[in-house]
């Protein structure tokens, strides 16, 4: 078999005209993935909705009814950042289902990768920078009170802190939560992680890399997770609208492979989120987020899993 790879027609709901989230991002992602040989869309694999009390283990059962039918009011809907739709709130229970279902293909086979994900800035209560449910957290607390992981490592290389993870996972000593952001970046206030480490704007990619390399080497060993969850965002690229790195193309490339290597030559599973990426040309933002899939295929060949 080939490497899992999840996805979902629901991903793309229509956004009002200029709006600065790049939604079809999800499906341009997709169309290249397969435009490059990579899948087919027959083997992609179609998640089901996240269940209401698979939600319920990092959110407020009372939040999730609300923004499920749309009682949001205009700050709720300002903070987050998006307008909300039926079709928006079936593409959100979806894609956390997504995540769900990628991370049962990585426990199953070793590697999986999700072609959404990485909604780390959404909190118990309330959405939050284009983040509704928090994907990250209701697979930490699912796999964990499931009994399928002892502990699980969410390794956050989003150029944003992962605050609405932190703040969910914060009482929970099995969900490690680690995140490289860079320091002068949203969130203004920052949630304290068990692992934050602050980049400097303008960091470069042989710093980066050593940054992550070190980071994996010490943390991996420290922790021996049964899980890691990587939020491959790719807004530490140099031309990203919304991050302040200086990272390129060659860089995202050997971050994803070094992430992806340190954990499987440690025979550890990896699931693999795409996390943020913001640009105007949302096919190139697609061949960014490609990446991680390209490399997670090349490993998944070098180690002979399925």
């Amino acid at each position: 078999m080939s490497l899992p790879l999840i996805f979902h027609d629901d991903y793309s709901p229509p956004l009002p005209s200029g709006h600065r989230f790049p939604m079809e991002k999800f499906r341009l992602l997709r169309d290249h993935l397969i435009a490059s040989g990579l899948t087919t869309d027959e083997a992609l694999l179609r998640p089901e909705i996240c269940p209401a009390d698979i939600l319920a283990l990092a959110h407020d059962r009372t939040y999730v009814e609300r923004y499920c039918t749309g009682d949001m009011n205009r700050e709720e809907l300002r903070r987050l950042g998006l307008p909300w739709s039926p079709q928006l709130a079936q593409r959100t229970l979806r894609a956390v289902g997504g995540s769900l279902l990628a991370a049962e293909q990585a426990l199953e086979y070793g590697l999986a990768c999700h072609l959404a994900g990485g909604t780390h800035h959404a909190h118990h209560d309330h959405a939050s920078g284009f983040c509704i449910f928090n994907d990250l957290a209701v697979i930490a607390l699912s796999l964990l009170e499931s009994g399928r992981v002892g502990r699980v490592l969410i390794f956050d290389c989003d150029v944003h802190q992962g605050d609405g993870t932190a703040r969910i996972l914060e009482q929970v000593p099995d969900a490690v939560t680690v995140s490289l952001h860079c320091e002068k970046n949203f969130p203004a206030r920052k949630a304290r992680s068990d692992w934050d480490i602050g980049l400097a704007p303008g960091l470069g990619d042989a710093d980066y890399l050593k940054t992550v390399n070190d980071t994996l080497d010490y943390l991996l060993p420290l922790y021996q997770p049964d899980l890691v969850i990587y939020d491959a965002g790719v807004d530490v690229h140099r031309d990203d609208a919304l991050g302040l790195l200086n990272i390129s193309d060659e860089g995202l490339a050997m971050r994803d492979s070094a992430v992806i290597e340190h954990c499987l030559g440690r025979g550890i599973p990896l699931v693999g989120l795409i996390g943020g990426g913001y640009d105007k040309d949302r096919a190139l933002l697609a061949r960014r987020h490609a990446q991680l899939h390209f490399s997670a295929a090349a490993a998944w060949e070098r180690y002979g899993l399925g």
